[in-house]
């Protein structure tokens, strides 16, 4: 008897859009049969009119079933829909095909979804994500080459170069390549975040793709109709990349996928009320008559990097949110003012889960967590970032905890009445912990409230180590030794964070991540191997930093988490340690 295939050793499914001639559906054969060879199964996914969100929920439906998605050729593109007037040398357009496909698009790509755009697809692919498409390339492009032939579609018809250095270019080895070309229009300016990876002699855009680490790419040309020639093509990528996106996408739903630290609900205020921290509560409050925020993290705002439509197509179960502080006046006002303004902060974060309870909810302990995702919802955890928070008063620590909060970062940029910063203008203040910080850890090792050590000097770290009963976190820090920043742990730390049952969680900060210059996903991915390395993999994980200053590009928002799985399984990460990389490190502090 054979055994069973797992589901991500299946053939991954690529859905094919097909053409529209009424009354037909249209699929040249070429295109299934070479996702036949590559090794996927086809799917064709039929034109219609988008009507109302009954027809979004069935795009989303389908999207949740395949693992890759390839726009095929056909008629012109309806230059109103991207907002221009059509000129005399546009051809016919297809009204069944277009406002879909952009919307497919779209959500495809919001999904991290492999893509592939062959002729109009590429086309489809700039104008849906914010690129320009020529309507005639003759008339507005001045192209020279004949780039509708008359031939046959197997006959090559002209060259393409390819950019030696692009992700093209490893697919077929070769700098010039002989196509096919049966178009009018293309691409005139691909979107943010692609780059243009080939053009034909006369400089027309012959492919496009995602400098971001995205598993998205459209050629010109109709490959499906040439006969292979090299040991890959495009469609034995397509099929490669839905394999490991079907990998990452079913370990998800397996596993706990934890987010340790996120600004989002400052982030909304700022939003609404950019002076937040500029004025006093009292003041502030004063203002919130009329203000609605209950919807704010339920529907995709693109100001924000984490919200409930972004946590699911990233397959993030659980994000802690925390009450941030920006370090002020240590008065006895300024002191209240700080407390009043973080129990505002999580009350918001309440007020959102309860409005939005078919979706999230409010998680206290990692049972909740847990039960949240068997019910399908978000879990979102409270925290606070900067013991400012409780000014002088030590009953506010029970207080916080009875609320829900699961931890609380000792400090952030400045020293408090806590401890010393790794950040201050003044030079350290209390060697480390203060007497008052000292009772402090002590009561949040009574009442359960874990101490995050992130943001706090390397004296305020040892002493907290030296004193703590309880395993402590450092809930958004790197690596030292490859960035240079106090903010980051030195390897030395790492070992004692480690030896003391603790968990450090790799942040996504271009700053932490290196000294200059525009950080990537291989920095984090080198921050996140070096951290193993040092600690052990039960003592890593992921605390982003997004919505305060987080994110690099291909992983800039919780919705692009999943490429970031995509690759520690490129890095030979098995199950088991993502499992503990994802989530269950943490759990198993949050537990203790």
């Amino acid at each position: 008897m054979n055994t069973p295939h797992h589901p991500s050793e299946q053939r991954p499914l690529i859905g094919i859009t097909g053409n529209y001639n009424a009354p037909n559906c249209l699929l040249a054969e070429a295109y299934y049969k070479s996702v036949l060879r590559a090794g996927g199964t086809p799917v064709i996914l039929p034109p219609f009119r988008m009507k109302g969100n009954a027809d979004t929920a069935a795009l989303h439906t389908c999207l949740d079933r395949i693992d890759a998605i390839i726009f095929s050729g056909g008629a012109d593109l309806n230059p109103l829909l991207t907002g221009e007037e059509p000129i005399p040398q546009l051809h016919g357009i297809n009204t069944e095909r277009d406002e879909q496909e952009l919307q497919l698009l779209r959500l495809a790509y919001d999904r991290q979804m492999p893509i592939l755009g062959l002729c109009r697809g590429i086309q489809v692919l700039a104008a849906a994500l914010g690129g320009e498409v020529w309507q005639d390339i003759y008339a507005q492009a001045n192209a020279t080459v004949k780039h509708s032939q008359d031939a046959s579609r197997d006959t090559l018809s002209h060259m393409v170069d390819i950019a030696e250095d692009s992700l093209l270019y490893g697919i077929y080895q070769t700098p010039t390549l002989a196509v096919n070309s049966f178009h009018h229009q293309a691409v005139h300016t691909p979107p943010r975040g692609f780059r243009v990876c080939a053009t034909s002699r006369d400089g027309i855009v012959e492919a496009i793709e995602s400098t971001e680490h995205k598993s998205v790419l459209g050629v010109q040309w109709h490959p499906e109709c040439l006969e292979k020639t090299t040991d890959a093509d495009v469609f034995d990528w397509i099929v490669g990349e839905a394999r490991s996106f079907r990998q990452a996408r079913d370990l998800h739903r397996r596993l706990i996928s934890l987010d340790s630290h996120c600004d989002t609900p400052t982030r909304i205020i700022r939003n609404l009320h950019e002076d937040f921290f500029d004025i006093s509560m009292t003041e502030f409050e004063q203002r919130l008559h009329g203000n609605d925020f209950d919807g704010a993290f339920a529907l995709r705002d693109p100001r924000l990097q984490v919200d409930l439509p972004k946590m699911a197509e990233g397959s993030l179960d659980a994000s802690f949110m925390v009450a941030y502080l920006r370090q002020g006046e240590r008065d006895a006002a300024s002191l209240c003012d700080a407390t009043r303004r973080a129990d505002y902060i999580l009350s918001l974060v309440e007020q959102m889960a309860a409005a939005n309870a078919e979706t999230m909810g409010i998680a206290r302990t990692p049972s909740d967590i847990r039960r949240l995702k068997f019910e399908g919802r978000r879990a979102i955890v409270l925290g606070i970032e900067n013991g400012y928070a409780i000014g002088k008063d030590l009953a506010n620590v029970e207080r916080f905890r009875q609320r829900g909060v699961a931890y609380m970062t000792l400090c952030h940029n400045g020293n408090n009445d806590i401890c010393d910063s790794c950040k201050s203008d003044s030079g350290p203040e209390h060697g480390g912990l203060s007497a008052f910080g000292e009772e402090v850890v002590k009561e949040m090792n009574r009442v359960g409230m874990m101490i995050d050590l992130s943001h706090a000097a390397d004296s305020t770290f040892y002493d907290t180590l030296r004193l703590s009963t309880r395993p402590v976190v450092c809930s958004h820090s790197s690596a030292r030794s490859l960035c240079n920043h106090p903010r980051n742990l030195t390897d030395d730390m790492m070992k004692a964070l480690a030896q003391a049952g603790g968990v450090a969680q790799v942040t996504i900060y271009t700053h932490f991540l290196r000294e200059d210059g525009q950080a990537t996903v291989d920095d984090i991915v080198a921050h996140l191997n070096h951290m193993v390395g040092i600690m052990g993999v039960e003592h890593v994980g992921i605390g982003t930093d997004f919505d305060g200053g987080g994110g690099v590009p291909g992983c800039n928002s919780a919705n692009e988490l999943l490429n970031f799985t995509r690759r520690l399984l490129a890095q030979r990460y098995s199950e088991a340690d993502l499992r503990l990389i994802w989530g269950e490190n943490f759990l198993r502090v949050m537990q203790e």
